[in-house]
């Protein structure tokens, strides 16, 4: 006999951009359909303090309200809310089953559209110090460090745009990136490099974190050169980039070698009934718009798989 589960046609795992626009599209299309999402309704924008390239805001728009706003359209249209984490993905009698740590749910059609962790540095003092001066949100932590010289680490949009807004709180910003260039939009880089209070340490990697109840010293070496030194400062945000958190789906989905899942220009898995968007699938732009974009594409080609099920 099968377990009574709650039973939906469509459940989607995340709630970034694609995860929202596919459960506003599957929503106003009539479907019963679950979003289920472990942390902040947005995803990764909500960490953004300024979203610049999203259509419609020409001043831009904080990262934080653009996700609630995103979620307050979808639920218009009836749209269910979780907040669990999926922890597995099993195909039972037709049915697609995700396991989560809120119970299992059943659904005809699953979208994947979230599920990432930042990526860390793996340096000594790292996992001791973090919430006591390693952070890896500055919108979360900048006002812990008023007047006070910070680190960040890293190059890459993600960085810049840490480092422009933690220089409204902090006395100094420095920025190591381990190359000698920002790979950074040219946008950000005009910004970033006018701010006064901003330095930079190039060819420059973190070795260990130090300090005694909160972080106090950065120890660094020069890739170039070999050099070892060390920086002072009271807290050091991690803006590397994210990984995809796809170990649950092992031996399930198909993944690239970094853990992306592999999808079809419609959004499809080899998996019949499970579709991946967004951030989490290979070759993404990671941009809100192209998110947005896989989001649509895969609630149309649910509904028509849901159609053509019958």
């Amino acid at each position: 006999m099968m377990p009574d589960r709650p039973r939906y046609e469509v459940i989607i795992i995340g709630a970034g951009p694609a995860g929202l626009t596919a459960g506003l599209y599957v929503s106003r299309a009539r479907l019963h359909c679950l979003l289920v999402e472990r942390g902040l309704f947005g995803g990764q924008i909500a960490n953004a303090e300024r979203i610049e390239n999203y259509p419609g805001f020409p001043e831009g728009i904080d990262g934080l309200e653009l996700g609630q706003l995103m979620l307050a359209q979808a639920t218009r249209y009836g749209l269910k809310t979780v907040t669990a984490e999926a922890t597995g993905i099993e195909l039972q009698g037709g049915q697609r089953v995700v396991k989560t740590t809120e119970g299992d749910f059943e659904a005809g059609a699953v979208i994947i559209a979230g599920g990432s962790q930042r990526q860390k540095l793996g340096v000594f003092g790292e996992e001791e110090f973090t919430g006591k001066g390693v952070s890896y949100c500055a919108t979360c932590d900048a006002a812990f460090f008023r007047d006070q010289s910070i680190a960040v680490v890293g190059g890459g949009d993600a960085a810049i745009s840490e480092a422009l807004h933690l220089v409204r709180f902090a006395s100094k910003v420095t920025v190591i990136h381990r190359r000698r260039a920002l790979r950074a939009t040219r946008i950000l880089q005009e910004r970033v490099f006018a701010e006064s209070k901003i330095q930079f340490l190039w060819n420059t990697a973190v070795e260990v974190i130090e300090g005694e109840q909160f972080v106090r010293k950065l120890r660094l070496k020069q890739l170039k050169t070999g050099e070892k030194s060390a920086l002072e400062v009271a807290g050091v945000f991690v803006s590397i980039g994210v990984k995809p958190d796809t170990g649950y789906l092992r031996g399930i989905l198909p993944l690239d070698n970094v853990g992306h899942i592999i999808t079809n220009e419609n959004m499809e898995t080899t998996v019949s009934g499970i579709l991946a968007v967004g951030d989490i699938r290979h070759n993404s732009a990671r941009q809100v718009i192209t998110a947005a974009g896989d989001g649509a594409t895969a609630a149309i080609n649910v509904e028509r798989f849901l159609t053509e099920s019958e």
